[in-house]
C-alpha cells in the first residue's frame, strides 16, 4: 500500500501540508480528501514514461469524475476516456476540449453518440458491428466522418476480481479477436466513419503487467495484418496495492517494455489509466461513534457507511484503515462498521487495528478511485463532501449534501 501525497508527522496524518484533523474539524465527517500532488505525480509517471512516442494518456473518468479532479488533469495535458454521455458532459464542464476525449463502452445510446459527434470528440471505441452501423448512420446525417477504433476481446486472463475482469471471451465486452480482420475488410459498408484503430481493455486492478503486455502483442499482430490500423488503445493501466504486502507493477518499467514493442511501428498509442492515477491520492475520513462488544465480536462503529464506500461490501475489497492521530493504546481485533441497516455495512472485518476510542478520526486509505463515484443515498444518507488539497491550501470541491438535496426532483 502506498499513500500518494499523505504522510505522518509527529504521529498526525497530513495531506501535503495540511493536517487531516484540521480538515475534519472544518468540513466534518465523513468526507473524501484528495491530494493534487499525488494525482499529478501518478499522471506524470504515465505521460513521461511514454515521452518520445506519439501517445495520449486518457484518464478514465469513471474512476473519479469530480470536476476539480478533471480540471487538474486537463491542465496537466491529459486526455479523457469516457463511457457515458454524462461523463462527456462532466469533461466539458471541467473545461477540457472534446478533441481529447475517447468514448468507450458497450452500450452507447443514439443520443449519447449524437452528443459526442456534435461535441467533436477524438474517437469512438466501438464494441459491435451494430454499433458501427449506428455511428455511421448518425454521422451521415451530420456529414461527418468520425475516427473509430474497434474494441477486440483478446481472451487474456487479467487475473483480477471477476466483476472487473473484461478481457475473456465469456465477457460482454469487445469483438472476438478472430473476427476483427474480417470486420476491417467490410469497413466500406460504413462510409461515414473512419475505422482506423484497434483497442482492448482486459480488466482493472492488475498487479502484474504481463497480461497487458500479452494483450498489446495481440493488438500488434492484428495491426500488422490490417494496413488501415493507425492507432492502438491498450485500455486501462496497472493496478495499485491496497494491502501492505501487495506490490504493483512499476509504471516506468512497464511503459519501457511498451515502447520497445512499439518501436518501428508507425502507430499512435492510447492508454487509459484511472485507478492508478487517483486511488492512492485519496482517503475517506471518518469519526468513531461507538465501541461495542458482543459475545463473539468487537465493533468499531464509525460515521461512514457502505453508501459512502461500497467496495468492501461489493467486492470484499481491502482498504487499510489508519488513525489520523496515532494512539498509544496498543492494538485490537475488530469489525469496522457503519450506521446503515445492513449486516453487509462494513469497512473492514476482523481487522487488527489501533485501539481507537469514540471521537477518534480514521482515514480509509486508497479511496481516490471507485469510491465516491459509487456512493449513494441509501438509508436517505446525504453523500459526503470532497476536498482537494494543494500544498498549504485546501478547498471543498463538492459540498456535503443536505436533507433537501435528498428529495430534489421528487413530488408527493
Amino acid at each position: 500500500m502506498r499513500l500518494a501525497g499523505f504522510d505522518y508527522r509527529r504521529d498526525a496524518l497530513y495531506c501535503e501540508e495540511v493536517a487531516l484533523e484540521h480538515i475534519a474539524a472544518r468540513a466534518g465527517t465523513p468526507c473524501y480528501v484528495y491530494s493534487s500532488r499525488g494525482i499529478l505525480e501518478s499522471f506524470s509517471a504515465y505521460d513521461q514514461g511514454l515521452a518520445g512516442l506519439p501517445h495520449r494518456v486518457c484518464y478514465a473518468v469513471k474512476a473519479n469524475s469530480s470536476l476539480a479532479v478533471l480540471a487538474l488533469l486537463d491542465r496537466a495535458g491529459a486526455g479523457f476516456d469516457i463511457v457515458s454521455g454524462g461523463e462527456l458532459f462532466r469533461v466539458l464542464a471541467a473545461g477540457a476540449e472534446a478533441s481529447r476525449v475517447v468514448f468507450s463502452g458497450v452500450g452507447k445510446t443514439a443520443p449519447e453518440i449524437e452528443y459526442a459527434l456534435d461535441s467533436g470528440i477524438c474517437c469512438f471505441n466501438a464494441e459491435s458491428e451494430a454499433e458501427l452501423g449506428l455511428i455511421d448512420a448518425l454521422a451521415a446525417r451530420r456529414s461527418l466522418r468520425p475516427r473509430v477504433g474497434l474494441r477486440v476481446n483478446p481472451d487474456v486472463d487479467a487475473a483480477t476480481h471477476p466483476y472487473i475482469s473484461t478481457g475473456l471471451r465469456q465477457h460482454k465486452f469487445g469483438i472476438a479477436l478472430r473476427d476483427a480482420e474480417a470486420i476491417f475488410q467490410r469497413a466500406a459498408q460504413w462510409p461515414h466513419l473512419s475505422l482506423e484503430g484497434v483497442s482492448c481493455h482486459i480488466g482493472s486492478q492488475l498487479l502484474t503487467a504481463a497480461p497487458l503486455e500479452e494483450a498489446l502483442d495481440h493488438l500488434l499482430d492484428l495491426a500488422a495484418r490490417v494496413p488501415a490500423v493507425r492507432f492502438l488503445d491498450l485500455g486501462g493501466g496497472v493496478g495499485v496495492p491496497y494491502q501492505p504486502e501487495q506490490q504493483a507493477p512499476d509504471v516506468t518499467a512497464f511503459l519501457t517494455r511498451v515502447r520497445e514493442r512499439l518501436a518501428g511501428h508507425d502507430l499512435f498509442f492510447f492508454i487509459e489509466p484511472g485507478r492508478s492515477i487517483v486511488a492512492e491520492a485519496g482517503v475517506l475520513l471518518t469519526r468513531v461513534l461507538y465501541r461495542k462488544n458482543s459475545v463473539a465480536k468487537e465493533f468499531v462503529v464509525v460515521d461512514a457507511a457502505m453508501n459512502d464506500l461500497i467496495r468492501p461490501s461489493l467486492y470484499e475489497a481491502h482498504h487499510e484503515i489508519l488513525p489520523v492521530r496515532r494512539p498509544a493504546r496498543g492494538k485490537i481485533l475488530a469489525d469496522v462498521v457503519g450506521p446503515v441497516c445492513e449486516t453487509g455495512d462494513f469497512l473492514a472485518l476482523d481487522r487488527e487495528m489501533d485501539n481507537v476510542l469514540p471521537g477518534d478520526l480514521l482515514a480509509v486509505a486508497t479511496a481516490g478511485a471507485y469510491c465516491f463515484v459509487a456512493a449513494s443515498n441509501y438509508n436517505s444518507r446525504p453523500r459526503p463532501p470532497e476536498i482537494l488539497v494543494e500544498g498549504l491550501a485546501w478547498r471543498t470541491i463538492r459540498a456535503r449534501e443536505s436533507y433537501p438535496d435528498l428529495i430534489r426532483g421528487e413530488q408527493v
